[in-house]
């Protein structure tokens, strides 16, 4: 109990701080719509450095026989034309990634996005995607891409929302069988 009153007390008295005249938080990072939970998660790069780490997660997020190897991973988070993310807690704890590739055409190709079950809905995808997709605008990339599932359409409304269209079915993409849409974004 007294660490939970702690952590209460800390998350708050933080607010509290960060609050202005209208009672909302102050600042780029939080607004009415975007909850003292959201506001804890921090966008930083992602290297080879945390290589295992990401695969790791990689496995918790994908449970369907989705996820990379270890060495696709790597693969990935060497390349030069990499533009990739992760979230993590205050603590430092990695709870989501994001891996872009520049292709040579200038297309970004967003290649995986994977969230922690436990830290899903509170705006990390998002956060992840945006981030993204300024590496993206940096490298001069114009379009972005990226395949999802034709079943998840919590995905899919999110990207949809973001900008993205559904350009194209892609049946049985997936190892098990299973369709994906292509779906695009100009980033112009």
């Amino acid at each position: 109990m007294a660490v939970l009153k702690k952590i209460r007390s800390r998350l708050f008295s933080s607010a509290a701080e960060a609050a202005g005249e209208d009672g909302y938080a102050a600042g780029p990072r939080t607004s009415p719509r975007t909850s003292l939970v959201e506001a804890s998660y921090d966008v930083r790069p992602l290297t080879v450095a945390q290589l295992d780490e990401c695969w790791r997660l990689d496995l918790r997020c994908f449970i369907d026989g989705e996820a990379y190897s270890r060495e696709t991973f790597e693969y990935l988070l060497t390349s030069p034309d990499s533009v990739s993310y992760r979230a993590v807690t205050p603590e430092g704890a990695m709870v989501g990634f994001i891996v872009g590739l520049v292709e040579p055409d200038a297309t970004g190709h967003i290649t995986t996005l994977g969230v922690a079950p436990e830290h899903r809905r509170r705006g990390i995808a998002q956060r992840m995607l945006v981030k993204v997709e300024d590496g993206f605008r940096r490298r001069a990339v114009r379009i972005a891409r990226l395949e999802v599932r034709s079943v998840n359409t919590g995905a899919q409304e999110l990207y949809l929302k973001l900008g993205f269209s559904v350009t194209q079915r892609l049946p049985r993409y997936y190892s098990n069988g299973g369709d994906g849409l292509l779906m695009i974004k100009s980033l112009e």
